[in-house]
């Protein structure tokens, strides 16, 4: 399974926005158990902003990365402790546009089990794993409705371990559940039986993100 992700996301081209947008980037590691998982982290509480959502690790780039993966991977190590040399990376997924006009580039990476991880206090209330199936089987506990400009966006939203992964993290997924593992799954509809959940809309216009498969 984790093979053919690795060879559906290196012939996949990621869409890019504008390079004049301020730029961000995050790993989405995947924990090779048996059973894979995705590591996500939960913000601090006392945040100004995004304080205690979940988010994959990840930050605004700095003047001297070189490029957006170095970005990804210093974050990373900055927030969980987690070493650039025990990442594999599988791919890039394209750019989306946080409610503050951050250009968010996804990076996927595989990460082995066991390693000792920590949450930067800083920054992270903890760190934790959820089992892959629950995105690839899209158990989704509601669907998020987005109106950004003239697109109606219908993110899942999901709920495990008494956390809730939600919004651009979601937005994420979807596209890593279409492009690396073919699944039927887009932001342009939702799944027959999900329950809608109508958020304010959005100001800011959300770019084209092809997701059907």
């Amino acid at each position: 399974m984790l093979e053919k992700l690795h060879e559906r996301l290196q012939a996949h081209r990621p869409r890019k926005l504008s390079p004049a947008l301020r730029q961000a980037a995050v790993l989405i590691p995947i924990v090779e158990h048996d059973e894979p998982t995705l590591l996500f982290t939960r913000r601090a509480a006392h945040l100004k902003q995004h304080g205690g959502q979940v988010a994959f690790p990840g930050g605004k780039r700095d003047p001297e990365d070189p490029d957006l993966l170095t970005t990804a991977l210093r974050e990373a190590q900055e927030e969980i402790a987690l070493s650039p040399r025990r990442v594999h990376l599988l791919g890039q997924l394209g750019d989306v546009i946080s409610l503050h006009g951050l250009r968010v580039t996804p990076f996927v990476g595989l990460i082995p089990p066991g390693l000792a991880l920590r949450p930067e206090p800083g920054e992270l209330d903890t760190i934790f794993e959820v089992p892959l199936s629950v995105f690839l089987e899209d158990r989704r506990s509601h669907t998020d409705v987005i109106v950004a400009g003239e697109r109606t966006l219908y993110v899942p939203s999901y709920e495990a371990q008494g956390h809730v992964i939600w919004g651009l993290s979601a937005m994420m997924l979807v596209e890593l559940l279409a492009v690396g593992f073919d699944k039927s799954i887009s932001l342009d509809h939702a799944p027959p039986g999900s329950p809608l959940n109508y958020r304010p809309e959005r100001r800011r216009a959300v770019p084209d993100i092809d997701t059907d498969t």
